[in-house]
């Protein structure tokens, strides 16, 4: 019964309100910080407990009243509120439950590159980053470009963003797989439908700490900046590319005109992409339940179609379809799907835990 897993929440608060006024305690800052920390971690859902055990005593207490003559009817109304409330309470509940993610609250790199389609996939590499950039603005998030390799008609072959902001990882974490886009090409003469396709990363911000790298697993390599067509922008070496040897993972970083600026910005990116491709090998052990889950971090799967010519955006995961995509690309309304894909996960994750 959900009230019995509760109640250890409740025990364990009260005991850390005896601790925290311990003198003993008040006496050690380390120790005093970490109980604070674990008391307000528990916080929320003590509170919802205590709210919960209030309502399922209300509800004994209007059923006991049911056959009274004067007081019956109102208890049948009261019942009606107060089974809706320990309903919406019970899911809640489920979802403070749920073990959290430690890459949360962190912030992310955000990686479009162009696929299949060539140009055109280019093309919509740009609009899509365009797009995610409209959300973290309605969402007060900044962005930062890292890196950037630009294509014709101001597309991008590639472009890796820092953005910065509460739950950019929480919201952003399903984006990641292939986007396929179906339209007319800029480039289209004849005016017929092109079917191309861009590739999504999303890798959480990681510390040193997060991630160790050998002095010798690293080979750093400096060059001559060059724009498109190779034309040269500075007149030093400040482009800085770096294979991490046991992966064989290349970031080149060549947006600075500071050599040790570029190689700082690709050392954070090839961090991000150690840390990331850590999390898919632990996603890639997991049981087959937890794999066909949405977030499985599969970077080959076909996660998304958006059709211009329909006006509709299709999330394959979930089976979702809407009729708005200019609406959503144009105004970054990204939350139409990504509320819709994380109610769905949270679903497996109760499931799951058998709540």
């Amino acid at each position: 019964m959900l009230k019995e897993k509760l109640l250890p929440f409740i025990k364990r608060y009260d005991e850390l309100t005896a601790l925290l006024s311990s003198p003993d305690i008040a006496n050690d800052i380390k120790k005093m910080t970490a109980l604070s920390k674990e008391q307000a971690s528990i916080e929320d859902i003590k509170d919802k407990t205590q709210e919960y055990i209030a309502t399922l005593k209300n509800i004994d207490d209007n059923r006991l009243m049911l056959d009274d003559e004067e007081l019956g009817e109102l208890a049948k109304e009261d019942l009606k509120y107060l089974e809706g409330k320990k309903e919406a309470l019970e899911d809640e509940i489920k979802l403070l439950l749920l073990p959290t993610d430690p890459n949360d609250d962190r912030n992310i790199f955000l990686e479009i590159r162009a696929g299949t389609g060539g140009d055109e996939a280019a093309i919509f590499a740009s609009d899509l980053f365009k797009s995610y950039l409209r959300y973290a603005e309605n969402r007060g998030w900044k962005v930062e470009i890292v890196s950037i390799s630009e294509g014709v008609l101001n597309g991008f072959k590639e472009v890796i963003a820092l953005i910065k902001g509460q739950g950019a990882f929480s919201r952003l974490k399903y984006e990641g797989g292939v986007h396929r886009v179906q339209r007319v090409p800029l480039t289209e003469s004849q005016g017929r439908v092109h079917t191309s396709a861009v590739t999504v990363a999303v890798m959480p911000e990681v510390e040193d700490v997060d991630i160790e790298i050998g002095a010798n697993d690293l080979k750093i390599d400096v060059m001559r900046s060059s724009g498109n067509g190779g034309q040269s922008v500075n007149t030093t070496d400040s482009a800085v590319r770096i294979t991490h040897l046991p992966t064989g993972i290349v970031v080149v970083n060549q947006d600075g005109k500071s050599q040790h600026k570029n190689k700082d910005a690709a050392m954070k990116i090839l961090k991000a992409k150690l840390y990331d491709l850590e999390l898919q090998e632990r996603n890639a052990k997991e049981s087959e339940a937890r794999k066909a889950q949405v977030g499985s971090g599969d970077r080959s799967a076909r996660i998304r179609t958006y059709n211009y010519p329909q006006n509709r955006i299709t999330d394959h995961r979930i089976g979702l379809t809407l009729y708005r995509l200019d609406a959503i690309m144009e105004g970054g309304l990204y939350d139409e799907i990504i509320e819709p894909i994380i109610a769905h996960y949270q679903a497996e994750l109760i499931k799951e835990a058998g709540l």
